[in-house]
């Protein structure tokens, strides 16, 4: 780890600690606009903690530079969409179009200032590639994959094609296989039935998570 470190880990905390119970408000506003109701301290909890260990991995992934911040926002993002997503089957756009802007943006001055520009290109092809296959299948069944989780596979094909082509296609596998097991877990349990409706975000969003886990345990 680099001699910065250290300093940029504690700041990940320190604004887990900010902004963990504010994304939890924010989630439960959006899962219930018309009743919006207050958080219950677990879930402030179980936000802030996992807030912390994503942006403490988006550090010690990326270290200092600007594609950092195109980690730690799709972080943030990634929270509240799965944690909306869990409670009322939706992916909002109100979260989901600004990190495309906010994760582009940083990436473009990414190559701007560290001449990055092989992985933002490749970046922007996996984005549009994953975007265009996961719209093609919404197409075919609708009831399997709905065009929030299209515009969502957009963006982790934007994030994580910006690290390797490896790394979106295990991704989309992990993520994949992740869906298929809770889905299973579910149904041995009898919590869901064969034509119960799950979410897709959290699944997807964890395979992410594991893809990018896994790239930098290969690198490291």
């Amino acid at each position: 780890m680099e001699p910065s470190g250290p300093v940029l880990l504690a700041a990940a905390v320190l604004v887990a600690l900010l902004l963990g119970p504010w994304l939890s408000v924010v989630t439960v506003r959006l899962a219930y606009p018309d009743h919006p109701d207050r958080p219950t301290l677990l879930r402030t909890a179980v936000t802030t903690v996992l807030l912390a260990a994503l942006l403490g991995g988006a550090v010690a992934l990326t270290g200092a530079r600007p594609a950092t911040a195109a980690v730690a926002w799709a972080a943030g993002a990634g929270v509240v969409l799965g944690g909306v997503d869990l409670l009322c089957h939706r992916l909002p756009d109100r979260v989901t179009w600004p990190a495309y802007a906010v994760c582009g943006a940083a990436l473009l001055v990414d190559a701007a200032v560290l001449e990055s520009w092989p992985a933002l290109l490749r970046a922007l092809a996996a984005a549009a590639v994953a975007f265009a296959l996961a719209a093609g299948a919404a197409a075919i069944s609708p009831e399997g994959l709905g065009f929030g989780d299209v515009k969502l596979l957009g963006l982790l094909g934007l994030l994580l094609g910006w690290f390797g082509w490896g790394v979106l296609a295990a991704g989309v596998l992990l993520g994949l296989m992740t869906g298929a097991v809770v889905s299973l877990l579910l149904l041995a349990t009898r919590r869901a039935g064969w034509r119960t409706a799950l979410p897709f975000g959290p699944p997807l969003l964890t395979g992410a998570v594991l893809a990018l886990a896994l790239a930098a345990a290969s690198v490291g």
